[in-house]
């Protein structure tokens, strides 16, 4: 295979991998095309399709390079184009894995699914068929695919959970029959332990005490059971590799210049958070931030910088560490106290409240938010959000409307507010309670809001101004 040279602006060619619902098994073959192909010497890009952060990480340990999400709810569609070309580029092809059904969308029209982030992106689709106890109904499923929407351009199809070689066989005959579309690869009936699952998703990989031996068990999977050659070759032969036409507006998503005094970003990354977009990370350093990574899981202190970024992640299993580290969460307590400019998400936010209680014991944790969280067997609040900005607060301008996501397990059993520290009314979503999100105090904001910096243009210039402020101040 001849690896196409390197077009700097120009569209790298990509696949994107799909499924008919959820489960249904496009995660570990994303994961084992994405390392195949990086073992052959190839420079892979990985996107995940949606706000999902646990399949980011997986591919972005496969890819050996960040994962960026592609999602055309948070973000304007020529944002997302740009997002593409940009991440991209001195890369050699893309793998973007999508989420729910091929068509799933928020609407009717599908229009936040994958087949649309497909044709927005005109790249070709991978599906992936779960074959569990089916033959010829199969290609029924494949026909009633492509006919639904004949601009989403499906360029093959991978056989998955097949129960021997027989099954197989009779999937591929009545495929190549009827649909006329060629069957890439067929993959058996895998065991369980490999990638052991957590609420709706992979375990993450930073958690995963095996995730080297995950992703190579994925590589192998793909090796043996796909014809990764010639995926390849119908890649880049469907792959139109011209300049992108994106509008003005994406060229650049900040609307203030750098000045010229840095500050210090403090970033909380570890096993118990690490639910973080790379380009909200990118968009604060774009602005000038210097970024320094914090653990409260293994430092006793906070180091000097200008303000905090605390993203989700999974505290409940960390709660009795995160307990015990007095210290960690005293210092942020009186960081807080003095003004210290702190922004938290989902997880993050739990480490600002009291405590949480897990299987009738309570874990303090920093007693910044007067919150006391539980733990639910169920979600507490899935899917996309939309908030508008009631009342004035430390990061957002009052009357702005933003875009984003929320996923949680975690419940409120108690919490003592006023509704002018609610920042958010959500006119889609949960949030902390009672339809409002975005509960502040001094400079602390914590919110079951995750937003994407592409989307959200005024977060990172809003959290950098408030950086510069503390540090003159």
């Amino acid at each position: 295979m001849d690896k196409p040279t390197d077009k700097i602006g120009k569209k790298v060619p990509g696949i994107v991998i799909a499924g008919l619902r959820g489960g249904s098994g496009k995660t570990i073959i994303s994961l084992g095309i994405t390392a195949a192909w990086k073992q052959k010497g190839f420079r892979v890009s990985p996107f995940k399709k949606g706000p999902d952060y646990i399949d980011a990480g997986w591919l972005s340990k496969a890819a050996g390079r960040p994962c960026y999400n592609l999602d055309t709810f948070l973000c304007i569609s020529p944002i997302v184009k740009q997002s593409y070309l940009e991440s991209s580029k001195h890369c050699d092809i893309a793998v973007v894995e999508g989420n729910r059904g091929l068509y799933d969308g928020i609407d009717t029209d599908g229009s936040t699914s994958t087949a649309e982030l497909a044709k927005l992106l005109n790249l070709p689709v991978l599906l992936v068929l779960d074959c569990s106890k089916s033959t010829r109904t199969m290609a029924a499923l494949l026909m009633g695919c492509m006919k639904f929407d004949p601009d989403t351009r499906i360029c093959g199809v991978i056989l998955n959970r097949v129960a021997g070689k027989r099954h197989e066989g009779k999937v591929r005959e009545n495929i190549e029959k009827f649909c006329n579309i060629p069957v890439f690869g067929a993959i058996p009936k895998l065991k369980a332990q490999d990638f052991p699952e957590r609420h709706m998703g992979l375990v993450t990989s930073e958690e995963h005490s095996f995730s080297r031996k995950a992703i190579n068990a994925a590589l192998n999977v793909a090796k043996d059971n796909i014809n990764l050659d010639a995926l390849y070759k119908a890649v880049i032969s469907q792959c139109p590799t011209g300049d992108f036409e994106v509008a003005q507006e994406a060229i650049s998503s900040e609307k203030i210049l750098k000045e010229t005094e840095s500050v210090t970003i403090g970033i909380v990354r570890d096993s118990a958070f690490q639910f973080y977009y790379p380009d909200n990370i990118a968009a604060l350093e774009k602005l000038g931030a210097k970024i320094v990574f914090i653990s409260p899981l293994k430092e006793k202190s906070i180091p000097d910088v200008n303000a905090i970024y605390m993203g989700g992640g999974f505290p409940e299993t960390h709660a009795a560490q995160l307990s015990q580290n007095i210290a960690f969460r005293e210092n942020l307590k009186n960081l807080s106290q003095k003004g210290l400019p702190i922004y938290a998400e989902c997880g993050g936010l739990i480490f600002l409240g009291q405590s949480i209680a897990l299987k009738d014991r309570q874990y303090p944790m920093s007693g910044i938010l007067p919150i006391k969280f539980g733990l639910s067997k169920r979600p507490q609040g899935h899917g996309y959000t939309k908030v508008e900005v009631v009342n004035d607060n430390p990061f957002f301008k009052k009357g702005e409307t933003l875009k984003g996501h929320e996923f949680r397990y975690s419940s409120i059993l108690n919490i003592d507010y006023q509704d002018h520290e609610m920042a958010f009314k959500m006119e889609r979503g949960k949030g902390i309670l009672d339809k409002k999100d975005g509960f502040f105090k001094n400079n602390t904001f914590g919110t079951y809001t995750h937003i994407h910096a592409l989307g959200s243009p005024s977060w990172a210039p809003s959290l950098i101004k408030k950086a510069r402020a503390y540090k003159s101040e």
